[in-house]
């Protein structure tokens, strides 16, 4: 557990809610307001995937959203994050049933770590299961952004 107010929020793996067979893991709002988000997630090495494109693939229901979640993963080189997705733009809200959520990001040949989960804003709950975490071509498109940018830009706000 991690988050802005991880205290707020409360996981586990609940064996009666299942999709293709599987039990899967929750995460809810155990206060109201929640005052943040709460996210179940875990960190690995990119050593495995340096240079390559990974996609964060995973079967995600929800019930009575306030705010929206996501499925997110951010690729880090040291302590900077160089590419980052938390489905902000295109987010969990309300109740839905059991449907697919992807990430795609590119791990930079110098990256260090990959961190990936579900993050809940706000109270409700969410339901995951059936995740995959693979390499796929570059066919692929992309779903998140890089940290590419060495300059200010459109500092007069005129673009």
């Amino acid at each position: 557990m991690a988050g802005s107010k991880p205290n707020n929020y409360q996981t586990g793996v609940d064996r009666e809610v299942v999709e293709n067979g599987l039990p899967s893991a929750f995460l809810k709002s155990v206060v109201s307001p929640t005052g943040g988000f709460g996210t179940l997630m875990q960190t690995i090495s990119a050593k495995d995937y340096a240079g390559k494109r990974v996609r964060l693939r995973a079967w995600v229901r929800s019930q009575d959203l306030s705010e929206w979640s996501g499925v997110w993963m951010r690729v880090d080189k040291g302590s900077a994050s160089v590419a980052f997705d938390n489905m902000q733009d295109r987010p969990i809200k309300g109740t839905q049933s059991w449907g697919t959520c992807d990430v795609v990001l590119d791990v930079p040949q110098d990256a260090t770590s990959i961190s990936f989960g579900i993050l809940l804003s706000g109270t409700g709950e969410v339901w995951m299961n059936n995740v995959a975490f693979e390499i796929v071509g570059n066919e692929v498109p992309t779903t998140g952004s890089t940290s590419n940018q060495t300059q200010p830009a459109n500092l007069k706000f005129t673009e």
